[in-house]
């Protein structure tokens, strides 16, 4: 019996705690870092989104809420997410600070993607930095992917006349892209159990775990290595 109520004690207390961790990220399925600014990023695979209802979103005593979204744009050569249009629309016209990726295909000619971002996304005064997504190494191996970013980062920068940030996950940045190749190049980085432990961080991706009213699929939620005004401070002038 005593065993039993032990059991049921400790069982109660691991469901209290639970209770609490979903409490604490009720807005968002999640539990939310201790940072002030937070953000999504979004593609066809969560559909239409309720920008206007997204942009009310609150959490918590600090009223947390969307500050910030990147969008899908392109992938490879020719692929444009079929809703990044009304997305990159929508995003600004709700007030979401709102920025654009290029996911990288290491086998395609980076030259060619560089083309079919630069023509699918209008980037404005107030939007971030692009973002190069890149997760393979590719066929061909690791220096040809290196060789092959970097030229997809220097002539999207010369283009907008602002300096990409690379989306990464931690172990990919660990292994490929910590070198002297990318000095000076602010990261995004995705880590869903643990902090980002070094300082070119601008952008860490938390969970992707994210549950949002009206859609159906799991939203990535990230945070920024800042405040507000230093997350205006990134965005194009």
């Amino acid at each position: 019996m005593e065993k039993l109520l032990l059991f049921v004690l400790l069982f109660s207390l691991n469901v209290s705690a639970q209770s609490r961790e979903t409490k604490r990220g009720s807005a968002f399925g999640i539990a939310i870092p201790s940072y002030k600014v937070h953000g999504i990023d979004i593609s066809r695979y969560q559909e239409k989104i309720d920008w206007k209802s997204l942009s009310t979103l609150r959490e918590g005593k600090d009223s947390i809420g969307i500050s910030f979204a990147f969008v899908k744009a392109t992938e490879g050569r020719t692929m444009r997410d079929k809703y990044f249009a009304r997305n990159w629309t929508e995003a600004r016209k709700h007030n979401i600070i709102r920025g654009a990726y290029h996911y990288y295909k290491p086998n395609v000619y980076s030259g060619d993607q560089a083309e079919n971002f630069i023509r699918t996304v209008k980037l404005r005064k107030g939007d971030l930095p692009p973002v190069l997504d890149i997760e393979e190494t590719g066929k061909y191996g690791a220096a040809n992917m290196k060789k092959g970013v970097k030229n997809w980062l220097l002539k999207v920068e010369k283009h907008y006349g602002i300096r990409p940030v690379i989306y990464t996950n931690y172990h990919f940045y660990s292994q490929y892209l910590s070198g002297k190749e990318f000095k000076g190049y602010k990261f995004w980085i995705a880590h869903y159990t643990k902090h980002p432990e070094f300082d070119e961080w601008i952008f860490w991706q938390y969970s992707d775990k994210g549950v949002i009213k009206n859609i159906s699929a799991k939203v990535a939620f990230s945070t920024l290595n800042g405040t507000l005004d230093d997350l205006k401070k990134l965005c194009k002038r």
